[in-house]
């Protein structure tokens, strides 16, 4: 999709169903600000919707945003629960 708002607002609907790509695509937009506005704390909720229905990208996600504390506290602990 060549319209970044188009793009983020079909991940939305997809993450609104429960749909982990969805989910993890959605936050993806909102660490980078592609068709929304950058919003890391929202970001990390959208990861880890996707990773507690066990999608490996979205665990990465988290634990690195939990490891550099982008949009979440630096937590180490919380990080190595994502890795594993």
């Amino acid at each position: 999709v060549k319209n970044e708002e188009e793009a983020a607002r079909f991940y939305r609907l997809a993450a609104e169903q429960g749909f982990a790509m969805g989910q993890l695509s959605l936050g993806q937009c909102y660490v980078y600000g592609i068709g929304v506005a950058q919003d890391h704390e929202t970001a990390v909720w959208f990861y880890r919707l996707a990773a507690e229905q066990g999608l490996a990208l979205a665990q990465y996600g988290v634990g690195k945003c939990c490891i550099l504390g982008t949009g979440v506290a630096h937590d180490l602990a919380d990080a190595a629960c994502y890795f594993r």
